[in-house]
């Protein structure tokens, strides 16, 4: 009977060591989560990885405007969506940039959005234009 209560009165300290031993803290230890502000990049941080990447920086004011009416010139419904077309011309130049394959193709895909559809003969054209004004100078 002895033996018993020995071994229970152990088993029962081993849990309670256990359960003591998983809680922590707070004030003990110090936060291991990084803060938004030490793992967020700078403005300059992400226009460097996008200059990297062959990408212009975001165009505004009349600049933007200017891309926007040459695009319009030569593919009207690309412009609808002006956001999407920034973005999507800014893209086109990574690949312009970087010299990849199938360039006619990829417009198509990049400028073909929500209701708006690019053909690669269009896309072609955007290629031509965004190389013709030189946007795609990084």
């Amino acid at each position: 009977m002895n033996t018993r209560t020995t071994t229970a009165a152990a088993i029962a300290a081993a849990a309670l060591l256990a359960l003591t031993a998983c809680s922590s803290s707070s004030a003990d230890e110090p936060d291991s989560k990084p803060k938004a502000s030490e793992s967020e990049l700078t403005q300059k941080q992400k226009d460097d990885i996008s200059a990297a990447a062959g990408m212009p920086p975001r165009p505004t004011g009349e600049k933007r405007q200017q891309l926007l009416n040459a695009l319009a010139k030569v593919v009207p419904d690309a412009v609808r969506y002006e956001d999407k077309a920034v973005d999507a011309a800014r893209n086109q130049c990574s690949a312009i940039n970087g010299a990849s394959q199938k360039l006619d193709w990829l417009a198509s895909q990049r400028f073909t959005y929500k209701d708006v559809t690019t053909t690669e003969a269009q896309g072609k054209q955007i290629n031509d234009t965004l190389k013709s004004i030189g946007f795609c100078k990084v």
